[in-house]
């Protein structure tokens, strides 16, 4: 019986040879670092599936589910009997695929999932997580992650990073990622509360764009003595590379004083603290993450109902991608420019974005992100990096969720990448034994040697 999601003779050799099973290093998702250290057990799928899976409310909307069954009071089952409804008529949709791989590979279930197959699935997969007392450890385990980066502000206390690297039965490093992102937004409501936040924190008194960067420092400081080596930042507005000092302390001392801060003086802003990270990421052999494109909370009326990752972002406008190789070329004029992931959310930007990536030393193209993750946005993006970059240096898949199930994506990617990779095989255009050694650097082998070590 041939694979699931595989189409080449050499990609099935390859996946189980190679591919299947191999160990994961997860450089960027949305775990809860302390559901990781309390390591509850699971009361039942639904949530388990559906708690805080915006991917999944987003598709249960399109179908027409009315929210009550989304995020509202209805009760687990009912919320999971009406995403077993919208799986059955989403055929083709990722949701349906790693749904598919996640009742397989940890709850041993191979039917069809829709309505009338829901209370059999329910039943089946709760029996599982009694038996089993499915907790996130035992997922993240059983998924044979070695690597955890979460997703974490640059206020955070890190507090269950701490307890989790002293606890000594648990063997998966779980380490924070450095995010930007409250600190950019400069015109988002209660700024001025947040910078008091790092100021206190920090012991600085933020009063310019100098004592802000100092500030800045000593959270970075924190972040890499608590192992943090990857930074990340998504934000829906492009950095303005011709920026001077005056103009981004201008612009960050209107912020402070509750002033709006529009274009140009913003971008300004933007661009000045995009350079001045990357080169503190760099003094510390840091990674940083971009990730461009996404225009966020677009339904008002969920955002003041639900708050932030309601399921209501899209993609945006294709980025200004001549800004950003600017951008990058201010970083690397001044010996600023660290080794870098970017990610697009826009199809269109897609070979301008990579383009002005291989312009720059290790400055590398992510995996297809977010509504670009189904089969054909990462085939196309696999394609994409093998004709226009190396495609043995790619770092490969993350999980980017906060479901501890989504371990599935990842065998996801591997399949069709061993079946691109595979088909070049059948074809006669690159032998098996490179193939393998492609296939294990793409889907382990780099990040471990990134961020993971000896």
């Amino acid at each position: 019986m041939s694979i699931r999601y595989i189409h080449s003779k050499a990609g099935e050799q390859l996946y189980k040879q190679v591919a299947c099973g191999a160990e994961i290093v997860d450089y960027h998702c949305h775990l809860d670092p302390k559901a990781i250290y309390e390591d509850k057990e699971f009361a039942d799928i639904g949530v388990m599936w559906l708690e805080k899976d915006h991917y999944k409310w987003r598709l249960m909307r399109f179908a027409g589910i009315d929210e009550e069954y989304i995020t509202g009071n209805r009760s687990w089952y009912e919320k999971f009997e009406a995403y077993c409804k919208t799986l059955e008529n989403s055929p083709g949709n990722p949701l349906n695929h790693w749904s598919s791989l996640e009742l397989s590979m940890f709850f041993d279930i191979d039917i069809p999932i829709s309505g009338n197959n829901a209370k059999v699935i329910w039943d089946m997969a709760n029996n599982v997580i009694r038996e089993k007392h499915l907790s996130p450890r035992k997922l993240i385990l059983q998924s044979k992650v070695i690597y955890i980066a979460t997703t974490d502000d640059i206020c955070d206390d890190l507090k269950y990073h701490k307890l989790i690297s002293e606890d000594k039965s648990f063997p998966v490093m779980v380490k924070p990622t450095f995010r930007t992102d409250n600190l950019m937004l400069i015109n988002r409501n209660g700024y001025a509360d947040y910078i008091k936040k790092l100021s206190d924190m920090t012991k600085t008194e933020i009063k310019d764009i100098l004592s802000l960067c100092d500030a800045l420092v000593n959270r970075l400081d924190f972040f890499t003595s608590m192992g943090c080596s990857i930074s990340d930042v998504g934000i829906q507005y492009t950095p303005d590379p011709a920026f001077t000092y005056e103009e981004a302390d201008m612009a960050f001392k209107k912020a402070l004083e509750g002033i709006y801060v529009g274009s140009p003086l913003f971008g300004k802003f933007l661009g000045y603290m995009f350079v001045f990270l990357s080169g503190e990421y760099k003094k510390r052999d840091m990674t940083q993450q971009i990730h461009t494109g996404v225009i966020r909370n677009v339904n008002t009326r969920l955002f003041n109902k639900i708050g932030f990752d309601a399921g209501c972002d899209m993609s945006g406008d294709p980025m200004d991608g001549v800004s950003f190789a600017k951008l990058l070329d201010a970083m690397d004029k001044e010996s600023k420019l660290a080794r870098s992931i970017v990610y697009i959310l826009n199809p269109a930007s897609l070979y301008q974005a990579m383009t002005a990536c291989s312009s720059f030393r290790d400055v590398l193209f992510g995996a297809a992100w977010w509504h670009l993750d189904h089969y054909d946005g990462i085939e196309e993006n696999i394609r994409a990096i093998a004709s226009l970059s190396s495609l043995g240096s790619f770092m490969g898949m993350l999980t980017d969720s906060r479901s501890f199930l989504s371990y599935a994506r990842h065998d996801y990617f591997r399949r069709i990448l061993c079946s691109v990779i595979g088909s070049w095989v059948d074809d006669g255009e690159y032998p098996i034994d490179m193939a393998k050694k492609v296939i294990y650097n793409i889907c382990v082998g780099n990040a471990k040697n990134r961020f993971v070590g000896d």
